[in-house]
């Protein structure tokens, strides 16, 4: 596997330095990844009537100058230095959006600019608002440069009064809303709060609910790339989203590469990026500070993700660091559609929540092999270095009331399988755990193998429902497994 220019090009990154860091000694079969053909031509959005004072809204200057190059094949979108306030961007066939270092598009909270579309939302076929850069069924696309794109998520999300000192309490209600009786929340308006109290998940509020009075409830991901194929995302800051930050969807040959991904901690579904059933992907160079899980890797959940029947395969994730976050790499829990052939290396957990984490849960299905982990430095990570989860939102047999017995499921296409990881090198300095596995009864965890690996922790390993589990030159706080 190699990474390749594309033979038209004007991205700055087919002079780079090409596979060396990322294809060499791949375990598994990977295709050439190619970066996204871009044709010379280039238009500024200040071609087009865009003011960059960060009040004029310029949501048609980018529609404008996007349509102009796309009638003639594609080029290169310029953002130059400044403010620029905008709605939705839709991205078309063979069109990079390049920002200057100095450049700053702020999406514009004004809910009326972003309509409810049907799309998919954790791996379930859902209502929600359009995201404020998105692109559905296109080809050779990226978004370059060293600028900062800001989703403007504060009016979107609500707020867990336990997650944020006095002084952001009181920043945040100043903004208006509405707080929760209980005083344990705020929430953008009362809409948002009569939908969380009515539905069943995240995704399915009352529909017997006006979906515009709930709007604010169905916030959109930030960026949103569905069914695409060559993509290229490079050097920019992704900040501030009102839901996951960056959901590529579908999509094949993706290239993210030197990016910086921030939400504040409290933020709520503040992901990093969801690497969603896609396949070919090389994520590298780029660091997470976030509010949720920060690299994570799905493909669809229960039902809807096993009829569409789309696995997430084939990625290589290499020199990427995380510091905040529910877990440095993710894998999970919405893993339907199955997800195999991954290598992540010379990664850096700084302080997250979890460090290497895959959970799941009964009513999935859908089979986690072929990952291997190797060279990954986790220091003061909060809960578990490394940890399974067949009980993800659910109670575990080994959590049952005394008494009460684990009533015997059997295996079917609802249940997920965990089978085949590999974990070389891994040095964790500090952690609640070092290493925790769950797994269901009926099809417990099998063939993991530990190897090259220390831990200091408080506690060491606890393991479950798991078979073939291997432990070769691995210590904790020490001592010898």
């Amino acid at each position: 596997m190699v990474i390749a220019p594309a033979a038209v090009c004007a991205l700055s990154a087919c002079s780079s330095e090409g596979s060396k860091a990322y294809g060499n000694e791949l375990p598994f079969e990977m295709p050439e990844v190619v970066y996204p053909s871009i044709p010379e031509r280039s238009v500024s959005i200040t071609d087009f009537g865009a003011i960059g004072d960060g009040q004029t809204l310029c949501t048609e200057a980018f529609a404008q100058a996007i349509g102009s190059l796309s009638g003639k094949g594609g080029g290169r979108v310029i953002v130059p230095a400044g403010i620029w306030r905008t709605g939705p961007i839709t991205l078309q066939n063979n069109i990079e959006l390049n920002l200057d270092k100095n450049a700053i598009v702020v999406f514009d909270p004004d809910q009326s600019l972003y309509p409810i579309i049907d799309t998919n939302f954790e791996g379930l076929d859902v209502r929600r608002c359009l995201s404020p850069i998105n692109a559905e069924g296109v080809h050779d696309i990226a978004i370059t440069g060293g600028g900062v794109i800001d989703g403007s998520g504060e009016a979107w999300r609500e707020v867990k009064r336990r997650k944020v000192s006095d002084d952001q309490w009181k920043r945040i209600i100043a903004r208006g809303g509405m707080i929760s009786p209980d005083g344990k929340g705020w929430y953008p308006d009362e809409g948002y709060y009569k939908a969380r109290l009515t539905a069943g998940s995240l995704n399915f509020p009352d529909p017997s609910l006006d979906e515009q009075e709930i709007k604010t409830f169905l916030r959109p991901v930030m960026v949103s790339l569905r069914n695409c194929e060559r993509v290229l995302l490079e050097g920019c800051t992704f900040q501030n989203s009102p839901c996951w930050n960056i959901h590529p969807l579908y999509c094949k040959n993706l290239i993210i590469k030197g990016i910086t991904v921030r939400n504040p901690h409290y933020s709520a579904n503040g992901d990093g990026i969801d690497i969603d059933a896609c396949e070919n992907v090389l994520l590298t160079g780029s660091s997470f500070d976030v509010g949720d899980d920060a690299i994570c890797i799905k493909s669809g959940k229960d039902e809807d993700g096993r009829r569409h029947g789309k696995a997430c395969r084939n990625l290589v994730i290499t020199d990427c660091t995380v510091y905040h976050g529910h877990g440095g790499f993710v894998v999970g829990s919405e893993m339907s559609g199955g997800v195999e052939n991954i290598v992540v290396r010379d990664c850096r957990f700084l302080g997250t929540d979890v460090g290497l984490r895959f959970k799941s849960t009964r009513g999935r299905g859908g089979l986690v092999r072929n990952i291997w982990c190797e060279r990954i430095y986790m220091k003061d990570i909060v809960s578990y270095a490394v940890i399974f989860n067949l009980y993800y939102a659910g109670v575990a047999a080994t959590e049952m009331p005394e008494g009460r017995v684990e009533p015997v499921v059997q295996v079917d296409e609802t249940t997920p399988e965990f089978k085949d990881i590999h974990f070389d090198a891994i040095t964790c300095a500090g952690a609640g755990q070092a290493i925790y596995i769950n797994g269901l009864p009926e099809l417990p965890v099998s063939a993991v193998s530990f190897s090259n690996s220390c831990f200091t922790a408080s506690k060491g390993v606890e393991i479950n429902y798991a078979k073939d589990i291997t432990f070769d030159n691995v210590s904790v706080n020490g001592e010898s497994l």
